[in-house]
């Protein structure tokens, strides 16, 4: 019986242990509210305060859907030096197999061809694929892949989705190796909708970095030298900083970007996101942020056009509230709207990986580019005012109507909503 308690009390002392080894204060966003500076202003705060930098002199540019494709292997065939490519999910099909050739063509055609793939994410990849490219020369390391030393590790997910051609050229997004974001001859349904950008310029670094991070986690490996990380002229005129970090015993940068944002704007706010799971401190955040005059628009996919329905439902636990504070909510039908966009007052943007969720805020790796520029931000919330004519706006009235079963649902998926 005492050896009992004593292994108890061990349990409770070691799960003690890990949380506190493991938690972090979340930011208080009330002093955010408090800023009125411009916000060309407050750039330089928001940078410092996700643990990056401003950087100058970038061009930038948008790409939908299937034109995502078009430039990545465009910019991988003209690689000459290095191809640097990471994402989180991959899967055997027509897409996988044309990307496996393209860098297996590179590999042997003597650039340097280094692949991360999330193990979890990645692991319905197919042997042809991973075989295609592993005899070509390309170096393939799997991020926390299922073995011992990982155990503790297996929930932290690379969530990140992009491509780096010979340190001059970024491509970021939410593009996922699967066929559902084909373009070419799609079969069974209409294509995931999509967002990402290609990247010139200083920025292009701060891109390299964040892969280097997991890399050399995995495989020990530092990267040096002009084929990697080349001197960058501007190319451009666009401002950004790169949020990415996650330091121990801290809020994550793109947790801390995403609250700031809601406390920043002044005029609109308009949020696509495929998992829209804010925190309540957030959703205090949205409902402020509507109270000073902003004009704050979120957009999902509906439960029905989702690939994960039960996130939907947990992100209806959210709505009664953000719709009774005067957040207008609209859901897409037709297909899975993946894009990871915020606009804020007609000049600052951002896109990347991350989810509006607790999972991409404290447990996955991520990046998201904030980018202020006039032309980029009027043109996603172009792309906004488009994808919205095809929406069903929601209503508080009729949403306080659904039926018990839809409550129910969404309260025991919201239960779940960390692990979502």
């Amino acid at each position: 019986m005492l050896w009992e308690l004593a292994l108890g009390a061990l349990v409770v002392v070691l799960g003690i242990v890990i949380w506190s080894i493991k938690r972090h204060r979340d930011p208080e966003l009330a002093m955010a509210h408090e800023c009125n500076e411009p916000l060309h202003e407050l750039l330089p705060s928001v940078s410092g305060l996700t643990h990056a930098a401003l950087v100058e002199g970038n061009a930038v540019e948008l790409l939908e859907n299937g034109d995502f494709f078009d430039a990545l292997f465009e910019e991988i065939g003209a690689a000459r030096l290095s191809v640097h490519f990471e994402t989180f999910l991959w899967k055997e099909g027509r897409l996988g197999a044309r990307l496996a050739a393209a860098l297996a063509e590179r590999a042997r055609a003597g650039v340097q061809v280094r692949v991360l793939l999330d193990a979890r994410g990645c692991s319905g990849m197919g042997e042809a694929a991973d075989r295609l490219m592993a005899a070509a020369g390309c170096r393939i390391v799997r991020y926390h892949a299922p073995r011992l030393r990982n155990l503790g590790m297996l929930n932290r997910r690379d969530h990140r989705k992009a491509c780096i051609a010979d340190g001059r050229v970024a491509l970021v997004g939410g593009h996922c190796i699967v066929d559902h974001w084909l373009y070419e001859g799609m079969k069974g349904g209409p294509p995931f909708r999509d967002i990402g950008l290609r990247l010139r310029g200083p920025g292009v670094h701060a891109v390299q970095s964040a892969f280097s991070e997991n890399w050399v986690a995995e495989c020990g490996e530092l990267f040096v030298g002009e084929d990697v990380f080349p001197r960058l002229a501007p190319a451009g005129d666009v401002m950004l900083h790169v949020a990415r970090a996650k330091p121990e015993r801290a809020a994550p940068a793109v947790k801390i970007l995403h609250h700031l944002v809601l406390c920043m704007a002044r005029e609109r706010l308009w949020i696509q996101n495929p998992y829209f799971l804010p925190q309540k401190k957030a959703v205090h955040a949205l409902a402020a942020a509507v109270k000073r005059g902003v004009d704050v628009r979120v957009m999902v996919p509906s439960a029905q056009a989702s690939d994960m329905p039960v996130v939907q439902h947990a992100a209806h636990h959210n709505f009664e509230a953000l719709l009774a504070a005067g957040v207008r909510i609209f859901e897409y039908p037709h297909t899975l709207l993946h894009q990871k966009v915020m606009t804020m007052d007609g000049r600052w943007c951002a896109i990347g990986s991350s989810n509006f969720d607790d999972r991409s805020f404290e447990i996955n790796d991520e990046i998201t580019l904030g980018l202020l520029d006039a032309g980029l931000a009027r043109r996603l919330e172009a792309i906004f005012e488009r994808d919205m004519r095809e929406c069903q706006e929601l209503d508080l009235a009729t949403w306080r109507q659904r039926g018990p079963g839809h409550r129910l649902l969404d309260a025991a998926a919201n239960l779940l909503r960390e692990q979502l």
